[in-house]
C-alpha cells in the first residue's frame, strides 16, 4: 500500500504521535546529556568527593554511575503493568514528567553520589517512556501505517542526542555541564501538554472495559514464556552494545581531540559534532529498520543489523581509537555504528506484535528493561576493565561480543512479517 492509498490519521492519532515522539526525542536528548558532560561533570565533582580525576578514574567513576542510571531503568518495568491497569498516554506523561524533574535536578549535585542518585531516579522515568510510546503507536495508528510509525518514532530518540549535541555545542561550551542538565528539564512542557490532550487508544480502551487480567503473570505463561524470554536476550544484546558505544563516545573524542592538539573548548564541539554524525546515522538506520523488515522479515533484518552493530564496534574503538590521527577515522565510523544502531526500531515495532493488548505494555516495558540489568551488570565490566588496562578502547571493543550471542539467539525468536497487530 503506498503512502498515497495508506489510512488517514485522525487529530488524535496525530497528536498522540507528535506527543510521542517529542517525549521520546527529548528522552533521548537527557540520556546522551550525560554522555556529553561526563568528562567535566567528573573532573568537577570526583575532587569533592576525594576522588583523584584522572581519565582512568572519569572513566571508571562514568561507568559506575551509568551502570546505576541503567539500573533505574531497568527498574521501569514497573510501567508495564500500570499502562495496562491505567493506560498509556497517562503513564506516557508521568514518565516524562519524572524524567524531567530529576534530570533539572542533576544540575544542583555537589558530588558523585548525589549526581547518582539524580540519574537513577531519571532512569526509572526515561526507561518507561519507550514502552509507553511504542505501545501506544502500535496500538493508536491504523494498521498499514503503524510499522511505519514505529520507525518514525524511534527517529525521535536519535533526534534527541542530535539535539543534546547542538545544546552542547553551544550552551554546554559556553556555560557548562550544569546548564545542559537543566535543559533536560524542559520535557516537563510535553507532559502537561499529554495529560490535558492526548486520550487513550480506542483499541486499549475495549480490553480495558473487559475483565481483568494479570499482565505480569501472561507474558510469563504459555506459548509467550519462549518470546519473553527471547525477546528479553534480544534486547538485552542491543542495550549493551550500543550504550557502551554511546555513553563513551564523547569521552573517547575527547581524548582522541586532546591527542590532536585540540583546546577543551575545540574538543567540547568536536564531541558534539561526534554525537551528530551518530545521530544522523541512527536516524537514517530507523528508517530504514520498517521497510527492510517487511521486505526481508524481522529475523533477517535484525541479524544485519547486529553484524553491523559488531563490525562498527570493533572498527571504532579497537581501531580507530588507537590510530596515531584517529580522529577523523573514529568520526566516520561512527556513522555506521548509529546506521546499525538503528536496531532498536525493530524492538519497537516487532514487540507489540508478539503480544495482545492486555498484557502489550507489559512485556514491552519488561523485555526492555530487563536489558538494562544486564546493561548495568556490562558497564561495572567495562569500568573493571578500563581500571585494569588503563584503556577505554579495547574495554568498550569487548561490547561487540555480546552481538555474536545475539546473532545465535535470533533464530528462536518469533518471526511476525506479515501479521496484524493482535
Amino acid at each position: 500500500m503506498t503512502a498515497a492509498t495508506a489510512t488517514p490519521l485522525n487529530r488524535q492519532q496525530i497528536l498522540g504521535f507528535w506527543a510521542a515522539w517529542f517525549g521520546w526525542t527529548l528522552d533521548g536528548m537527557d540520556s546522551v546529556i550525560y554522555a556529553l558532560v561526563l568528562s567535566p561533570a567528573m573532573k568537577e565533582l570526583l575532587p569533592k568527593s576525594g576522588f583523584a580525576n584522572s581519565p582512568a578514574d572519569v572513566a571508571f567513576a562514568g561507568s559506575i554511575l551509568f551502570a546505576l542510571f541503567l539500573v533505574g531503568w531497568g527498574l521501569s518495568f514497573i510501567w508495564g503493568p500500570l499502562a495496562d491497569r491505567f493506560g498509556r498516554a497517562r503513564c506516557l506523561a508521568v514518565t516524562i514528567l519524572i524524567f524531567s524533574v530529576f534530570t533539572g535536578a542533576a544540575a544542583l549535585a555537589q558530588n558523585v553520589w548525589q549526581l547518582g542518585l539524580f540519574r537513577f531516579l531519571a532512569g526509572i522515568g526515561i526507561g518507561g517512556e519507550w514502552a509507553m510510546a511504542g505501545t501506544y503507536v502500535a496500538e493508536a495508528w491504523p494498521e498499514d501505517r503503524r510499522k511505519m510509525g514505529a520507525g518514525y518514532l524511534q527517529t525521535g530518540y536519535y533526534a534527541g542526542f542530535f539535539l543534546a549535541a547542538a545544546l552542547n555545542f553551544t550552551v554546554g561550551a559556553a556555560f557548562g555541564w550544569r546548564a545542559m542538565f537543566l535543559c533536560g528539564a524542559a520535557p516537563i512542557l510535553v507532559a502537561l501538554f499529554t495529560l490535558s490532550r492526548v486520550k487513550e487508544p480506542p483499541r486499549w480502551e475495549r480490553a480495558h472495559a473487559g475483565p481483568r487480567s494479570h499482565p505480569l503473570r501472561m507474558i510469563f505463561s504459555g506459548p509467550y514464556l519462549k518470546r519473553t524470554i527471547v525477546n528479553s536476550a534480544l534486547v538485552s544484546v542491543a542495550i549493551i552494545g550500543l550504550w557502551a558505544g554511546t555513553v563513551y563516545e564523547p569521552t573517547a573524542l575527547l581524548t582522541l581531540a586532546k591527542n590532536a592538539g585540540f583546546t577543551p573548548i575545540q574538543g567540547t564541539r568536536i564531541a558534539s559534532l561526534g554525537t551528530a554524525v551518530l545521530s544522523v546515522g541512527t536516524i537514517l538506520g530507523c528508517l530504514l529498520a520498517p521497510v527492510l523488515a517487511e521486505k526481508f522479515g524481522r529475523k533477517r533484518t535484525l541479524a544485519a543489523y547486529f553484524t553491523g552493530m559488531a563490525t562498527s564496534i570493533l572498527l571504532a574503538f579497537g581501531w580507530a581509537f588507537y590510530l596515531p590521527n584517529g580522529l577523523v577515522p573514529f568520526i566516520a565510523v561512527l556513522f555506521f555504528l548509529g546506521l546499525a544502531g538503528g536496531n532498536f526500531a525493530i524492538f519497537s515495532l516487532w514487540l507489540p506484535e508478539q503480544y495482545n493488548t492486555q498484557m502489550r505494555a507489559t512485556a514491552f516495558a519488561f523485555c526492555t528493561s530487563f536489558g538494562r540489568f544486564l546493561g548495568a551488570g556490562a558497564n561495572f565490566a567495562i569500568a573493571a576493565l578500563v581500571g585494569w588496562t588503563g584503556s577505554l578502547g579495547y574495554a568498550v571493543a569487548c561490547t561487540a561480543i555480546p552481538f555474536l550471542l545475539g546473532l545465535a539467539i535470533i533464530p528462536f525468536a518469533q518471526e511476525t512479517k506479515g501479521e496484524v497487530l493482535p
